[in-house]
């Protein structure tokens, strides 16, 4: 067995025993494709059933969830390894995306090194280790272990425009399912989930236990048809169908009266015009100033009738009750419900533990030892993903966190000068749908919801993956004249 990669994705070398004049005449008639086995057929099915099930499972925050969801990823393996056997040829990516994922568990092992001098009082006893709660960081080393081999599989899996569309459509159908799903749940229990299971100490919507996870969830959804739409990658036929399917998630959204996620919504819409305006398509490129000028109004247009018709959408289907409840979650004397002073505890403990942090997944614990109020409230995550990197990991954490972005925006805005609108449009709709959920962890933990870690992940992908993806462009077939004066067609060469 061999390993051959390529920028993005591995190539497939498969003996072949026609001869070599033979091949060589053979692929001027068709594009080489790669080979679907049995097993990637299975691997492609598992990931898009993932991005399902751990969104209903509550979205996978219990034991029994995060077991099934651990389970699909060794399936996951299991099937790679079946690839590898039946090709001859171990693929794997080269996506620099999974670096800082990778660093990100080597920080994690290094925690659980006994390198701390003088042994620490944890939850569970004494630890000389560098996480002051060994325990969760090895649950944390489970879950992002798995994440990355969702991760990296859906890097090497889609690897033609027929999957890329398949996994774009199943997020989409699935996102207005959800949406329709939580708006229905919301009206007739809406302190219950699905109907059954009552929540007196949280807000649910939808499966989700944690309202606010379901707005980030939603963010992630609706960015593929706002961004088709934005970058002009729909047809006009289907262009209604887009808008009918983006309004629902979007007023789904709104009626979890999540503020954190409202704004990002909102910058969503804006990042999706800004963007779409400067990574234009090659024939936008070519028309006149004036002309560009229109199709800037009309994504601007567009993004103001988006956001009108959320408001319309909002008060016909929930009345002013639903704006009532938003504005009845501020409490003026404390905008931040709490945060800032949650972040200003969680800067103390940064303080004292800069370069390698606590521990990923031990703020819970170390929170109540730098609490400056009575010290008997638990806090399990910051409300803030930046700052907790930074108490988990310490500066070397930030350093990891920070190089994923900026890999996202850098892979991301290189696929968007993709030739094929569809791979431009999805790039750009996937880098919007990343981008709000990066502002809105500056006020939740959204993405410490398994589904919606995962969710994020698929999407960093869809908005990274090599052009393997992409459509090939079609040549036209050039007249050339015989000497008898009668016009042959010369078949192009599509290698």
């Amino acid at each position: 067995m061999t390993t051959s990669v390529s920028n993005g994705e591995t190539s497939i070398a498969v003996a072949d025993s026609t001869p070599p004049l033979a091949r060589a005449s053979s692929s001027e008639h068709r594009v080489h494709r790669p080979r679907h086995t049995l097993a990637s057929r299975f691997a492609f099915l598992v990931i898009c059933i993932a991005i399902v099930t751990s969104a209903l499972a509550y979205g996978t925050v219990h034991y029994w969830a995060l077991g099934l969801f651990n389970l699909g990823g060794l399936t996951i393996l299991v099937l790679w390894v079946a690839d590898s056997w039946r090709l001859g040829n171990l693929r794997v990516s080269r996506n620099l995306l999974q670096l800082p994922l990778l660093a990100a568990l080597a920080l994690g092992l290094v925690q659980l090194l006994p390198l701390r001098g003088v042994p620490t009082e944890t939850a569970f006893g004494l630890a000389n280790t560098l996480s002051l709660d060994p325990y969760s960081t090895r649950l944390v080393l489970v879950q992002l272990a798995t994440l990355l081999i969702y991760f990296a599989a859906t890097l090497v899996f889609v690897d033609t425009p027929h999957r890329l569309h398949v996994l774009v459509r199943t997020i989409m159908i699935f996102g207005f399912c959800l949406a329709i799903f939580g708006l229905t749940q919301s009206f007739t229990s809406p302190t219950k989930v699905y109907w059954v299971r009552e929540l007196p100490q949280s807000t649910a919507f939808g499966p989700f236990i944690n309202r606010h996870h379901f707005a980030g969830y939603m963010e992630l959804t609706i960015a593929l048809p706002l961004g088709l739409l934005f970058a002009g990658s729909v047809d006009k036929e289907k262009r209604l169908l887009y808008v009918f399917i983006a309004g629902m998630m979007g007023i789904a959204l709104v009626m979890t009266t999540s503020r954190g996620g409202i704004i990002s919504l909102v910058a969503e819409i804006i990042f999706l015009v800004v963007v779409t305006a400067i990574w234009r398509s090659q024939n936008e490129r070519r028309r006149h100033k004036s002309s560009r000028l229109k199709q800037i109004g009309a994504r601007v247009g567009l993004a103001a009738a988006l956001l009108v018709g959320l408001f319309i959408g909002v008060i016909a289907l929930g009345g002013e009750f639903s704006f009532y409840r938003f504005i009845d979650s501020v409490n003026f004397e404390d905008p931040t419900t709490g945060r800032a002073h949650f972040w200003s505890v969680t800067l103390d403990i940064i303080k004292a533990h800069p370069y390698v942090g606590t521990g990923l997944g031990a703020f819970g614990v170390v929170y109540t030892k730098y609490d400056t109020r009575n010290g008997f409230f638990r806090l399990e995550q910051a409300h803030n993903d930046y700052l907790q990197v930074f108490s988990d990991g310490g500066i070397i954490g930030a350093l990891v966190a920070l190089s994923f972005v900026v890999l996202l925006f850098y892979l991301a805005l290189k696929r968007a000068r993709s030739h094929d609108d569809f791979r431009r449009g999805v790039a750009l709709a996937a880098l919007s749908g990343c981008f709000a959920v990066l502002v809105h962890s500056f006020f939740d933990f959204t993405l410490h919801t398994t589904s919606n870690a995962l969710l994020f992940l698929v999407t960093a992908a869809l908005a990274t993956l090599n052009g393997s993806v992409e459509t090939a462009p079609r040549k036209r077939h050039r007249r050339s004249r015989t000497a008898d004066g009668r016009g042959s067609t010369q078949i192009p060469d599509l290698r």
